[in-house]
This record gives C-alpha cells, sequence and structure tokens, in this order.
C-alpha cells in the first residue's frame, strides 16, 4: 500500500532543504533498475517481496522483454528519515527540523547507446547514485556516465551491488573479494576525488559462512543474537533463502540507500548555488540567475526541459524538466525559448500559458496545481513548441539555460521508406515524432530524397525504426544497413590561393584553407571554444594554446555548419571596401560548404578557410547574396580541394566480455573492422558467469574520437577513396569526386 498523498508530495515541494533530487546510474546489467525496486517498495507502490522482480521503472513492454532499460523514468518518493539520523546532515536544514523527505529518482539507461537519456536525467538532478557490480568492477560506461556527472557537477554517491553473487554463487573467497572491493574504490576515486570509503565492507561476512556453511541451529541462534525476528515460515527455511530472508530484514537495501542518498546528497538549495554559474548563460547577476542562486520561488520563473516523454495519447508529448526558479503553474503565461533563442530577438521564441502541471510517478503520471523550484515535473501542451529541450520563463530578459553535452554522437544512419508509396506523409509524421521523443537521434532528408534516421549505435537505432514503425508512424517500413557517418578534412594548407569569380563577373574571392589544431575541434565540440564566447577572450584562448594569431583570432567571422561547429572562416584581409555588406553571404556560404562538403557531402570537420582578400563591385546590387552564396561555396570547395582533402572515420573504444573460448573469433572480427588491441584481461569468474548466456560475446561500445583515414583520397582503390565511391553511390551524386577545374577560376 503507497505510504503518502500527493498532497503530502505537494506539502514537502515547499520545503526546498528537504527535497533530494538524484539519477540512478550504471553501466549495463549492474542492478540500477533491480535496486530502484528497492527504493520504490520502502514508498510502498510495490509489495517489498517483489522488489527486484517488478522493474517498475521498465515502462516499455520490450524493456521488461529485453530485461535493460532504454528510456530513463522519473518517480516521486516521499520518505521519513528516523529523527535521530537527522544530526547526520551537515548541510543547511529545515528550519522545523522535519524528517520528512522529496526524493525524484530518475532510472536511467546503462547501456552506452542510451547514454543521452543519462545526460537528461543528469541535466535535471543535483546526486547520482552509482551502481557498480561488485563482480564486473568498473566497467566503461560507469566511466563514461561518472565524467557526465562530474561536468554537471553532480555529487555521486557509490553503491556496490551484488554481494550475493559474488558470495554465494561465485563463491569468491574474502581476500580476493575485499581487493576487489578496495580497487572499485580506488577506480572510482581516480575518476572523482570527491569520495572514499573507510568502512570495511568484510564485517558482515561471518553471517553468511554460518547460513550456508553452519547447522540451522547456530544459523537461527545467530539470527536472534542480532535481533532479527522470523516468522515460523521464515526459520523453516534452509541456506541460500535463510541468508536472504535474514539479511533483507536487518540490513534492507533500501533503507540503507535512502539514508544515504537523504545525507550524502544534496538539496536543491545546496546544489543551485555552485550549479547556478555553470548552466545559466546570461549575467550571473541579473534576476533569473539570483533566483536560480538562491532557489527562490518567489523569484522569476527559470525551468529547464531535457526531454519529451511520449504521452498514451499518439503523436503527444509530456514536457519534462526542472524548476531552477520560480514557480510553474497550470494556466501560467511563459515565453517558451528554444535552443536557438537570442534575447531580444524572436526566433525560437514562443509566448503562451502552460495546459497543465503533473508529477512523473514511473508509469503513471499525477496532475498537481503548481510546482516551485528546486522540483522536477512534467508539462501539457509544450510540446508544440519545442523538439527537444529548452528554457522556460517569465522573464523578460531571460537567457537560455545551457545546452545539454553528449557523450556520443548520433553517427550510424539507416535510410527509411514506406512499403506503400502512399504512406509517406505518415512517414514525415512519424520522423518528426521519434526526433522529439529521443535526446540523440536525428532525422533529415538528404538531396536524393532518401529519409534517413542518425543513432548513437545499431541498438539504438534498432530502438528507434522500431518506435518509429510501430507507434510514431504506425505504417509498415522499409529499412537500409545501418551505415557509418564520415566527416570532411584536410591535412595541409592550400598549395595556392583559390580564386572564384560570382556569375556576373563583377566580385572576386580569394582564399585559402588549412587544417585546424588536432586539439581545437574537440575543444568547440565540448564548447571550451564557442561562438558564444566573448571575442577577445576568445581569442587569448586561441592563441595561447591553438597556435591561432591573436590578431586574426577576433577576426573569426562564424563558426559551422549549423553556426556552431568544428569549422572556422576567418577574415585575414587588409583594408577591403564594403567586406562587411558581404559578410551575410559569406556566412550563408560557409555553412551550406561545411555542412555538404566536396568529396561526397558529409560534414566537414577540423578545417579553417581565411579569406585573404576580395574584389566587390561598388554598386550594391551587383553584390548581392545570389551572386556572392554561390561563389562562396565554390571557392570553399576549392581550397578544400587543394589542401589535402581526406575523410575521417569516427573511433570507438569498445569493451568486450566474453568466454575464453570466443576469443579467436573476437580478434577476427576486430581484424576486419580495423580494430587495435591496447588491454587483454582475463578475468577468472567471467568464463563461468557469461557461459550461462550461451557464450556471447558481450561489447560496449564508446564514441571516442575522429581519426584521418590513410590513404590519398585522390589514388584509386586506396581505402579513403573506396569509401567516397560508395557514399557518393548512395547518396545518388556522379561518379568521381568533382575537378577542381569546377571550382576554381583563373585571374
Amino acid at each position: 500500500m503507497v505510504h503518502f498523498t500527493i498532497d503530502q508530495i505537494r506539502a514537502i515541494m515547499d520545503k526546498k532543504h528537504n527535497i533530494r533530487n538524484m539519477s540512478v546510474i550504471a553501466h549495463v546489467d549492474h542492478g540500477k533498475s533491480t535496486l530502484t525496486d528497492s527504493l520504490v517498495s520502502k514508498a510502498g507502490i510495490i509489495a517489498s517481496s517483489r522488489a527486484g522482480e517488478t522493474r517498475f521503472t521498465d515502462t516499455r513492454k520490450d524493456e521488461q522483454e529485453r530485461c535493460i532499460t532504454i528510456k530513463s523514468t522519473a518517480i516521486s518518493l516521499f520518505y521519513e528519515l528516523n529523527k535521530e539520523d537527522l544530526q547526520y546532515i551537515t548541510q543547511e536544514k529545515d528550519k522545523e527540523n522535519s524528517n520528512e523527505f522529496l526524493i525524484n529518482l530518475i532510472d536511467s539507461p546503462g547501456h552506452v547507446d542510451f547514454s543521452s537519456e543519462v545526460t537528461a536525467a543528469l541535466r535535471v538532478t543535483d546526486g547520482a547514485l552509482v551502481v557498480v557490480d561488485c563482480v564486473s568492477g568498473v566497467c566503461v560506461q560507469t566511466e563514461t556516465v561518472l565524467r557526465q556527472a562530474i561536468t554537471e557537477r553532480i555529487k555521486p554517491v557509490l553503491f556496490m551491488n551484488k554481494m550475493d553473487l559474488a558470495l554465494l554463487t561465485l563463491q569468491i573467497e574474502k581476500e580476493p573479494l575485499y581487493q576487489t572491493f578496495q580497487r572499485i574504490i580506488e577506480n572510482i576515486n581516480v575518476i572523482i576525488a570527491t569520495y572514499g570509503s573507510e568502512d570495511d565492507p568484510m564485517g558482515k561476512i561471518d553471517i553468511f559462512d554460518t547460513c550456508m556453511n553452519d547447522s540451522k541451529e547456530n544459523a537461527l541462534a545467530l539470527v536472534e543474537k542480532m535481533g532479527v525476528k522470523l516468522t515460523p515460515e521464515e526459520k523453516d527455511k534452509e541456506t541460500k533463502q535463510l541468508l536472504k530472508t535474514v539479511m533483507r530484514k536487518w540490513l534492507p537495501a533500501g533503507d540503507a540507500m535512502l539514508q544515504m542518498i537523504v545525507i550524502h546528497l544534496p538539496s536543491p538549495v545546496t546544489a543551485q548555488r555552485y550549479r547556478m554559474e555553470l548552466l545559466y548563460e546570461g549575467p550571473h547577476d541579473d534576476d533569473a540567475a539570483l533566483g536560480i542562486k538562491n532557489c527562490d520561488p518567489k523569484a522569476v520563473l527559470m525551468m529547464y526541459i531535457s526531454k519529451m516523454v511520449p504521452t498514451s495519447d499518439k503523436g503527444r508529448f509530456y514536457a519534462f524538466g526542472r524548476v531552477f526558479s520560480g514557480t510553474i503553474s497550470t494556466g501560467l503565461k511563459c515565453r517558451i525559448m528554444g535552443p536557438n533563442y537570442v534575447p531580444n530577438k524572436k526566433e525560437d521564441l514562443y509566448e503562451k500559458s502552460i495546459q497543465r502541471t503533473i508529477l512523473m510517478m514511473g508509469r503513471y503520471t499525477e496532475p498537481i496545481e503548481d510546482v516551485p523550484c528546486g522540483n522536477i515535473c512534467g508539462l501539457v501542451g509544450v510540446d508544440q513548441f519545442l523538439v527537444k529541450t529548452g528554457t522556460i520563463s517569465t522573464y523578460k530578459d531571460a537567457h537560455n539555460l545551457k545546452v545539454m553535452k553528449f557523450s556520443v554522437s548520433p553517427v550510424v544512419r539507416v535510410a527509411v521508406e514506406c512499403k506503400n508509396p502512399s504512406d509517406l506523409p505518415k512517414l514525415v509524421e512519424g520522423l518528426k515524432r521519434l526526433a522529439k521523443s529521443d535526446p540523440m537521434v536525428q532525422c533529415c532528408i538528404e538531396e536524393s530524397g532518401e529519409h534517413v534516421v542518425a543513432g548513437a549505435g545499431e541498438l539504438h537505432l534498432e530502438i528507434c525504426l522500431k518506435d518509429l514503425e510501430e507507434d510514431h508512424a504506425c505504417i509498415p517500413l522499409k529499412k537500409s544497413d545501418p551505415v557509418v557517418t564520415y566527416r570532411e578534412t584536410v591535412r595541409d594548407e592550400s598549395d595556392r590561393m583559390c580564386l572564384s569569380k560570382s556569375p556576373n563577373k563583377h566580385n572576386r574571392l580569394f582564399m585559402k584553407a588549412r587544417n585546424l589544431h588536432e586539439d581545437l575541434a574537440p575543444a568547440i565540440d565540448n564548447g571550451d571554444v564557442s561562438p558564444k564566447q566573448e571575442f577577445k577572450e576568445r581569442a587569448r584562448l586561441l592563441a595561447d594554446k591553438f597556435d591561432i594569431d591573436a590578431t586574426e583570432a577576433r577576426k573569426i567571422w562564424c563558426f559551422g555548419p549549423e553556426g556552431t561547429g568544428p569549422n572556422l572562416l576567418i577574415d585575414v584581409t587588409k583594408g577591403v571596401q564594403y567586406l562587411n555588406e558581404i559578410k551575410d553571404s559569406c556566412t550563408a556560404g560557409f555553412q551550406w560548404a561545411t555542412k555538404e562538403g566536396v568529396l561526397c557531402e558529409e560534414n566537414v570537420r577540423g578545417v579553417r578557410f581565411d579569406i585573404h582578400d576580395v574584389t566587390l563591385h561598388a554598386d550594391a546590387i551587383h553584390r548581392g547574396g545570389g551572386q556572392i552564396i554561390p561563389t562562396m561555396r565554390r571557392c570553399l570547395y576549392a581550397c578544400m580541394l587543394t589542401a589535402d582533402p581526406t575523410l575521417m572515420e569516427p573511433i570507438y573504444r569498445v569493451e568486450i566480455v566474453a568466454p575464453e573460448a570466443a576469443v579467436g573469433g573476437i580478434f577476427s572480427c576486430l581484424n576486419k573492422k580495423r580494430g587495435e588491441v591496447f588491454s587483454n584481461n582475463q578475468l577468472g569468474f567471467t568464463g563461468d558467469l557469461r557461459s550461462c548466456t550461451g557464450g556471447q560475446a558481450f561489447p560496449q561500445c564508446v564514441f571516442d574520437h575522429w581519426k584521418p583515414v590513410g590513404g590519398d583520397v585522390f589514388t584509386a582503390g586506396s581505402k579513403p577513396a573506396q569509401i567516397v565511391a560508395d557514399i557518393r553511390k548512395r547518396k545518388g551524386l556522379k561518379e568521381g569526386i568533382p575537378a577542381l577545374d569546377n571550382y576554381l577560376d583563373k585571374l
């Protein structure tokens, strides 16, 4: 039976010191959802006897069937802490010394393909319960999600899971197990220098020995000494079942976790003081910034929408997010600002009233009149104005809350088409809905007319296409094989000055291209260098770290593609007339050319384009966008073709767990994919553990970096030439890389 009402939850929402917003994060199959059941059962939402089997936060049918979390799920829990434990809370407490707490919990996926869901969960929470399987230890995705948490200034606490697997199933000796525990803590501390443990985790293992290896009389005598009361039915149980019953009563996981969450994780009041400067794009002393910093429910409204959650009403979504300042309520008129909103402009801005405010409760939702800052909630009616994320405010001069940085990129693509051509409108509508439903997926139309879906990996794509076919478009689809995205780049500086003339022959552009410093493109991806930085500060950074002349660094016209990508257009001219009048046209041509490169119309990456000289017609009518934009594109293409162009391929870091007998096949597969093995560790128990699953290898692929493909793109039969030919054929482009003469003009 549920131990709380929605009115009780609403009452605690005003006690901002007694709120804990937290995510459960871990590597795949380390037991997050099962562990979350223990917390849900403490609130009485599910029976404690079914905790661990229900997987309450796995709300989708395919999550239950596959036993894997695909979407992050939020639930609000009411919890009463023992009054004597309040003394251990060192942060600022509620003035009434109330022992009632509201825990807004988000269970997130562990598979790397769905790590954008983890990013969305971390943005709206302040703490993270990091779950580590004590047998497998710290794995690749544990490290990835921890780094994400640190980036978002999330405080982590560690929970070592699956003790029964180590002690009962695998029967690992105490000393090796103790060393494993120590190693896990050391590994976690390497990633975050904020957590340490002096507790001896081995103190409880006498109990294990007695229940498993000693007589039943001795076991029951020990249980009585411990003060654990068993029913007659429970006393009839033997060995493992008896042990589980005793441990559940003596040290319930739910109680231990809830105490840890309340005592060690920060309240919104504590967290927002140090998270504000990381979250807010505007001045740190305006009304919005101060409202966030003070977690003030009476200040201007500032809410971040981190994802869209599909509703039972086809095609509609709840906007899910966190109130950082002020109070949001049903009927409140707000400014809905998309990620491309610029203060004092009207682009990507809507002014509408909130239809309804709701509380997300795992598989259900509950209506709630209003939600003050420091809390997480869902909104109805906002999905018409936002695609994936955005900021909601009542403050006229508000800036956006910063866009989330994902740890993965949508580099695996599939072309989709409907089996019945008359279903095309349904496919287009379905793709729009799919783009809303997932923080990472990208849907676009190629020039060839193909509808393309891009995801983080093959499993991510498989789930997205299943959702598209069954939920969003509801039509039978034909799908191509998954294809990896490439990037176009250059390895050198242009070997000549490139000139392109406008169609009317009255305007001339003189340009060169060169490759950027190898660390600059990743810095732009990470937001360390961005178009929104103050230009003098950015110029100093580029001069100090990335070998760009300070004067030239001050004259960056734009980043591209999409205005934020890892390519630069720089004005290095001296005393050119009318130059500023064609700046917008040059920028438009640059965005076009970096979106669709010259080799095979893939995005360009890591290239700097310099404008050296411009000759323009004196009359403005002869140097309009129609003359300059296509000329700029031609000149940029010529620059790339003269600077040793090539392709970049995505490099994945892969962790594969498999029985020893399967290792030969794994190496064979890696060789086909040009993989390099840099570590090969044998873990004794892994063979036994995975042989239970039919001896299947278990890979985890994390996108690591982009790397140029070796070889000359102009040499027939080379690897890059072959890839370019395949991509051009797939996109329906003319055979062969376009000739330089198509873009270069003579003086």
